[in-house]
């Protein structure tokens, strides 16, 4: 016999079995039982073999098992999730028999593994243009950007298999096209093993959190330090995809919701979208999950970690991770936490569920949905956007609310090992608990949006980035002078350790206006584009997420000049002789701060800071903010 999947076997034989003539034949065993195919000489004849193998064949192994040794991860009482070479094998096998399915790559990671996709569309449109042309909807579903959280790859993969092989759920891909990114992080999804996720049930083996330069892609949407980040946004220009999902499967204590959500209805996106997550959205699904007897519940934290009872608490995301981002691109970003000491193959199934309750949602919404879509798109390019200060942080008010939460029974005791408080719960002991929901927001940080920003030619690095999201730019033909908006950074603290490759940045921006002369090639970013939420957020120095923070200006904080102290004496009594002012700012300065009326370097520095030969240029930001245009600005 020669074995060629599972179950599946193939012997040639000259010998006929009982009841049938001498012949070549093929005798096909599945599940043990055989079929005979006469190897007929002709032609035809050998055609017509061939499709009924393929009809018997194909549906068997498409239903069976993503590989020989046991069957599709998260199946139920299986423990096991599909390699990254199982995985796209079994993409490509569904494309090759279905028309409504397509499998392609859009990019490669940093060890050169193609990042995969596989596209679903009733008619077999599989390119953006006529998808778009189309009418559908388009919902993006991205698995597996934590590896060791691959439930979404499992779930996408039997939704695929039942449309493309039992041909089920074909309704709701009438106004619907899906995109399913089944792994992500691919590199990371290869550093394949048992011990990866110490907090989670299962599956077996999984992938790591971070890719092959030990980024967290998932921190990575607004910088784009990664290639597949880069690649990814590329995808998301092209598709622009109308509804967005991402999972995993979460950290924290113990409850009996198998998922827990995140949409970001908090303020921080257009009102009309958040108004029909909130109004259309949230309780048609969370009513369909509640049928399907998967509750769900939003993702929250514990005021105090791993004890419930303190209160929960729930925060905005900025656009450093996939909801947030997804948020300021004028879409609902909807993130799944599977609760991850649940079994696996119900974290699938629940997730599974929502894909399909999602697109049921969007098929029946679908004239609505692209209204408020639409409507977002044209917000966010027009001047009333810029016309009353944009919040670019949220922060908790301390109100809550008291909610019902379905804990279950658990106890603390004071560790005799590590000293620290250990807390033990009891899953088989299911309680209901009134506990404070702290979930009210206000603005933490807000700005009057310009016109336009102007990045001098030299910060090549922050204008690639804004070229990978998509956003619409314009280089200056010659040197340029006008007034801008800028900053002036104070209280400047770079990070004492990295954080995903880089050495953050916190400080105080302190408003200025000044006139510039910013040099030809030279970029001006106009804000009446659909990008402009993600063009302040990177801009806007104090935005959570901004280039700022993530040090991409951090070369403006470093001196190169310095004083010599002998130098410096004479210059400051020159000063003082000058500016008899001078005198009286520096006793206040000394009364106010010991530390520095006791440092003579402090004192002849803050002389130095205030004269002509200091750099000018230290700690200000390059960046211009154009608040009103001038005639033909963009012609000179």
């Amino acid at each position: 016999m020669v074995e060629i999947y599972g179950k599946i076997g193939i012997i040639p034989t000259e010998k006929p079995l009982k009841g049938t003539r001498r012949m070549p034949y093929l005798v096909i065993f599945v599940d043990a039982l055989p079929y005979c195919f006469p190897m007929n000489p002709i032609p035809m004849l050998r055609t017509m073999f061939l499709r009924r193998l393929l009809a018997l064949t194909l549906p068997f192994l498409l239903s069976q098992p993503l590989t020989a040794s046991g069957p599709a991860g998260g199946e139920a009482g299986i423990n096991r999730t599909p390699t990254y070479a199982e995985t796209l094998e079994h993409c490509r096998r569904l494309a090759a028999i279905s028309p409504m399915v397509h499998y392609t790559s859009f990019g490669q990671s940093h060890q050169l593994r193609e990042l995969p996709l596989v596209i679903l569309d009733r008619h077999g449109r599989f390119s953006p243009e006529e998808v778009h042309a189309s009418g559908n909807l388009v919902l993006l579903v991205q698995a597996a950007i934590h590896p060791g959280e691959p439930v979404g790859k499992d779930a996408g993969l039997r939704l695929l298999q039942e449309v493309a092989v039992q041909q089920r759920h074909l309704e709701l891909l009438d106004k619907v096209t899906l995109l399913f990114i089944p792994i992500f992080n691919v590199d990371g999804h290869e550093r394949f093993g048992p011990y990866n996720r110490i907090n989670q049930n299962g599956p077996e083996e999984m992938g790591w959190r971070t890719n092959a330069l030990n980024l967290n892609l998932n921190r990575d949407y607004l910088k784009a330090d990664s290639r597949e980040m880069r690649h990814f946004l590329d995808l998301w220009n092209q598709w622009k995809p109308d509804f967005f999902i991402d999972s995993h499967s979460t950290n924290g204590g113990d409850y009996q919701y198998t998922m827990t959500y995140m949409l970001e209805t908090w303020g921080n996106m257009d009102e009309g979208i958040t108004r029909w997550c909130e109004e259309v959205f949230l309780p048609y699904w969370e009513a369909a999950m509640e049928g399907h007897g998967h509750p769900v519940f939003p993702y929250v934290s514990y005021r105090r970690w791993h004890d419930p009872r303190s209160g929960l608490v729930s925060r905005p995301t900025p656009p450093a991770l996939s909801t947030g981002y997804a948020s300021q691109r004028n879409r609902p970003g909807l993130l799944l936490e599977t609760h991850m000491l649940k079994p696996y193959a119900m974290r699938v199934e629940s997730t599974y569920l929502t894909i399909l309750e999602s697109m049921r949602l969007l098929n029946r919404e679908h004239e609505a949905f692209r209204q408020a879509v639409g409507q977002a798109d044209l917000y966010t390019a027009s001047a009333d956007l810029r016309s009353r200060p944009f919040t670019l942080d949220l922060g908790s008010t301390g109100d809550s609310v008291m909610v019902d939460f379905r804990g279950v029974e658990y106890e603390e005791k004071t560790s005799t090992l590590s000293g620290g408080q250990w807390f033990i719960y009891h899953s088989d002991r299911p309680v209901t608990y009134p506990v404070a929901w702290f979930n009210r927001m206000e603005p933490t940080a807000r700005v009057m949006l310009p016109v336009a920003y102007i990045i001098p030619v030299q910060w090549e690095s922050v204008i690639d980035r804004l070229k990978a999201h998509g956003v619409r730019l314009q280089r200056i033909g010659s040197d340029l002078t006008l007034e801008v908006e800028s900053y002036r950074f104070e209280e400047v603290s770079l990070s004492a350790s990295v954080s995903e490759g880089r050495q953050t940045a916190r400080f105080r921006a302190v408003p200025i206006r000044e006139e510039r002369t910013y040099p030809a090639g030279s970029v001006i970013v106009e804000m009446n584009q659909p990008t402009a939420r993600v063009i302040a957020h990177a801009l806007e120095p104090e935005a959570p997420s901004s280039f700022a923070y993530w040090g991409l200006f951090n070369n403006i904080f470093q001196r190169t000049e310095y004083f010599e102290s002998y130098a410096m004496e004479a210059i400051a009594r020159e000063m003082l002789a000058e500016d008899p002012e001078l005198g009286r700012r520096l006793e206040e300065r000394k009364a106010s701060d010991p530390a520095f009326a006791s440092s003579p370097q402090a004192i002849l520095h803050w002389f130095y800071a205030q004269s002509p030969w200091y750099d000018q240029e230290h700690n200000v930001y390059p960046v211009g903010r154009i608040m009103h245009w001038e005639q033909g600005i963009l012609n000179r």
